[in-house]
């Protein structure tokens, strides 16, 4: 008997997926609808994600063509992963280091790692929140706080329990089975709280 995707993917690690698209059992795409479908449904209790990539689906479809034509390119072939929301994508997504400052601002390039990321065939398939400017605004900022997001919230306790680091958005979504995995940047204590 076969598992129904979206309990699936609770428990599915990157192995696992690539294996179960490998064999056909699942695509990205269905991956990506299933991440869409958690995050339209869970993210308003935590605001961790800032905003999906609006061709995620047609990325994901164009890399299962690519598997089926051509093969696999890595590990990460179709794998849906969010990007804190200070690392560049020259696409349709905004890079606002989670301030409504920057709330309309699009990079003019990728970052070296969504270049990296999009080459070995990831679906970048979106923003994660972030604590605004990545929490050098001021020694009182609390963490996760975002003007353009809101409050990241800690999914195994929204309101009760401490979400630490500017990686908060990521970290959060990714316990929250919002993505396959997601991208922090190290800054002052931003993925070690």
């Amino acid at each position: 008997m076969s598992i129904n995707l979206h309990d699936w993917i609770l428990d599915a690690d990157l192995v696992s997926m690539q294996k179960a698209m490998t064999s056909g059992e699942y695509t990205s795409e269905a991956l990506v609808l299933a991440y869409i479908e958690r995050i339209h449904k869970y993210n308003p209790l935590i605001n961790a994600v800032l905003e999906i990539n609006p061709d995620a689906l047609e990325i994901a479809r164009n890399l299962d063509l690519e598997r089926n034509t051509t093969g696999s390119r890595g590990p990460l072939h179709g794998i849906p992963i969010l990007l804190k929301d200070n690392i560049d994508t020259e696409d349709r997504m905004h890079t606002s280091a989670g301030s409504i400052a920057l709330a309309e601002s699009f990079a003019s390039e990728d970052s070296f790692i969504a270049a990296k990321l999009r080459a070995s065939g990831a679906v970048l398939l979106g923003k994660a929140n972030m604590t605004e400017w990545s929490n050098f605004m001021s020694n009182h900022m609390p963490a996760g706080y975002s003007s353009r997001g809101g409050y990241v919230l800690n999914p195994y306790g929204p309101g009760k329990l401490f979400v630490s680091g500017s990686s908060s958005g990521s970290a959060a979504a990714v316990a929250a089975n919002l993505a396959a995995a997601a991208i922090g940047t190290e800054t002052a204590g931003s993925i070690i709280g």
